[in-house]
């Protein structure tokens, strides 16, 4: 988190210097107003050497505990500095640890719970706005359970998406492992036997043998390709779908959206801000800012939508949510349809995709066999 220099008067009118931790120079100033400051300038100052690493983002499994005991406390009664920190003391993982030390010193301090979470950098926004809305509504329990489920929604979903492709890159994996062991270790031993018979092979013993020799010649080089081809894709964030695939994580990413935008109104958070928040759990961030920004200007939500290129079955509930007064239940509904509909594609094509890499296996390790086969057979009638 970088570092702001400012200056200004403390609540005796003495004039005042220093330097202050913040995520932005908004955030320095409402920290400083927080201590009776009154700011007069603000300015980033050079990053301090020898102070602790930046802390990172949690991981979704992290929010969703935090978020579930933090509310478990509260609701026994405990306050929330008491919460915190039994919270730090039980806290053994090195990420989380850290986090909630600071958090019980912000707390502590006076400073407010949401603007702690916010300026810890280890939180989602969505998060530490949800904990805003709830503190000035007095439903910070009630919120912190829902951004449980919703996170908990988010992870079921992320989970269900590996594990259906789980089982083709497994089968890929073997099938070219199989391939390749017998491409490198098989057919040159027994070429060699092929080239003693001094006959004209068969086509696809010509071929096995030719993909032999171009795999001992530039093997080496394709893994190479294929390892800088990797880390190029992970450092630019590029992911390869199968076949059938895309459709399912866009209805998951439209469900995932639109259940957390559902979540954020009831919180009472303005739609505006809602999109806006939700617009980074989604590939295709722009078109919900696009949305945010008609909306803003005074377009009804489900035009919005429409413009952005929503389904029209998607557009119709929502202007029927609107319209009666509960955009968040008709925003619920669409991600139910959503997830329903993506876990019945997502059934279909984990069904077809067992029985096509099976056949695709045996397809490849039948040529090799037959490519071997053949020439052996032939010798056989030459013989007699």
């Amino acid at each position: 988190m970088p570092y702001f220099n400012y200056s200004g008067y403390d609540a005796k009118g003495k004039n005042t210097k220093g330097t202050i931790e913040a995520g932005s120079s908004i955030q320095a100033v409402d920290r400083l107003t927080e201590r009776g400051i009154v700011v007069v300038d603000v300015k980033l100052a050079e990053e301090k050497k020898g102070k602790a690493a930046k802390i990172k983002l949690l991981p979704l499994e992290q929010h969703i505990f935090f978020c579930r005991s933090l509310a478990s406390y509260l609701k026994s009664g405990l306050p929330l500095a008491d919460s915190l920190r039994i919270m730090s003391k039980q806290a053994r993982d090195k990420m989380m640890k850290p986090v909630m030390e600071k958090l019980l010193a912000e707390v502590e301090g006076g400073r407010k719970f949401h603007t702690a979470l916010a300026e810890s950098g280890a939180f989602r926004e969505s998060l530490w706005r949800v904990a805003e809305s709830g503190e000035q509504s007095g439903t910070l329990i009630s919120v912190l359970g829902e951004a449980a489920d919703e996170m908990k929604l988010e992870d079921d979903l992320r989970r269900k998406i590996r594990g259906a492709m789980t089982y083709p890159i497994v089968m890929a994996v073997v099938g070219v492992g199989v391939v390749v062991f017998m491409l490198t270790y098989v057919v040159p031993k027994i070429s060699d036997l092929f080239e003693d018979m001094h006959q004209t092979l068969p086509l696809p013993t010509r071929i096995l043998i030719a993909s032999s020799e171009f795999l001992a010649n530039y093997g080496m080089w394709i893994l190479v390709a294929l390892l800088l081809g990797f880390l190029y894709m992970k450092h630019k964030k590029i992911s390869i779908s199968f076949p059938g695939m895309k459709g399912i994580r866009d209805q998951l990413n439209l469900a995932l959206v639109m259940s957390h935008i559902s979540t954020l109104i009831k919180s009472g958070i303005p739609l505006v801000s809602a999109l806006k928040m939700a617009s980074s759990m989604d590939v295709y961030k722009q078109r919900w800012l696009d949305a945010a920004e008609m909306v803003k200007a005074g377009h009804k939500f489900d035009r919005a939508l429409e413009r952005i290129g929503m389904p029209e079955e998607t557009v119709a509930v929502v202007r029927v949510g609107e319209m009666g007064g509960d955009l968040s239940g008709a925003l619920t509904n669409v991600s139910n349809q959503c997830r329903e509909f993506a876990q019945s594609r997502m059934e279909k094509v984990s069904t077809l995709i067992e029985p096509i890499m099976v056949m695709s296996l045996g397809i490849s390790v039948g040529f090799i066999v037959l490519a071997i086969l053949t020439p052996v057979f032939n010798l056989a009638g030459i013989v007699r």
